[in-house]
Parts: structure tokens; C-alpha cells; sequence
């Protein structure tokens, strides 16, 4: 059974899995900076200073006056403005992944066009079929 194990840890998919878990992971803070830093700013400026990750409703009616205040008063918020962060968040991701992905694909599909182009040149040419008529002819009239 451990060997068994060490097999299924052992295949390609499971190491390019984990790879790409902790790829994704360290990319996530890249992606929250770019959104938080730089994407929100310009669409804060474009809606006239609106900061999405602070809007809310106060579900209790106590009126705290940011997100971060009703959060730490335990008050029950409906915090929207999180949730378009988070949509926003995951079109950029999947914009990057999107493009990444593209970009693996055309590298694959120009490496098997190399490597269709050189094993066909490594192939000897063999005779075609009109020479092996031709050699059936003169074998015949022999």
C-alpha cells in the first residue's frame, strides 16, 4: 500500500497539481494588490471615489460608520461592496489564467509542430509505390 502510494505521488499530475496550488496561492497576493492598489483606485476615480470594499447596509439600524466599525461592534452588515471586490478579484484571475493558459497552448502546439517537422525529416524516405511497381514489373519480365 505505500508503495502504491508513492506511485500515485510519484505521477506527473499529482506534482503538476501541488505546483500549481502553491502557484496560484503565491499569485493570489499579486492579484489582491493589483485589484486593491490599482484596479479599484482607477474605478473609485471613474465612479466619483466610491471604495467598494466599504459599502454596506446596517442590518440593525445603529448606523456605524464603516465597515471595519460594525464589524468590530459585532453588528450584522450586509457588506456588498466586499462581494463586487470579490467578483472583481475573480475576473481579473480568470482573465490571467485565461491569457496564461493560451499562451502554454500555443507554446505546446509550436513545440509538436517542431517535433512532428523533425521526426518527419529523421524518417527515411522509403520507395514510393510506383518504383515498388516498377520493381514487381522488371522481376516479372525476368
Amino acid at each position: 500500500m505505500l508503495n502504491e502510494f508513492k506511485a500515485f505521488i510519484a505521477k506527473g499530475n499529482v506534482v503538476d497539481l501541488a505546483v500549481g496550488i502553491i502557484i496560484g496561492a503565491a499569485f493570489t497576493a499579486i492579484v489582491n494588490s493589483l485589484v486593491g492598489d490599482l484596479i479599484n483606485p482607477i474605478i473609485g476615480l471613474i465612479t466619483g471615489g466610491v471604495d467598494f470594499s466599504n459599502l454596506f447596509i446596517d442590518l440593525s439600524g445603529t448606523a456605524p460608520a464603516t465597515l471595519a466599525a460594525a464589524k468590530e461592534a459585532g453588528v450584522p452588515v450586509f457588506a456588498y461592496g466586499a462581494f463586487i471586490t470579490a467578483v472583481i478579484n475573480f475576473l481579473i484571475i480568470a482573465w490571467v489564467v485565461f491569457l496564461l493558459v493560451k499562451a502554454v497552448n500555443k507554446l505546446k502546439d509550436a513545440t509538436a509542430k517542431k517535433e512532428a517537422a523533425a521526426a518527419a525529416a529523421a524518417v527515411p524516405a522509403g520507395p514510393t509505390e510506383l518504383d515498388l511497381l516498377k520493381d514487381i514489373l522488371a522481376a516479372l519480365k525476368k
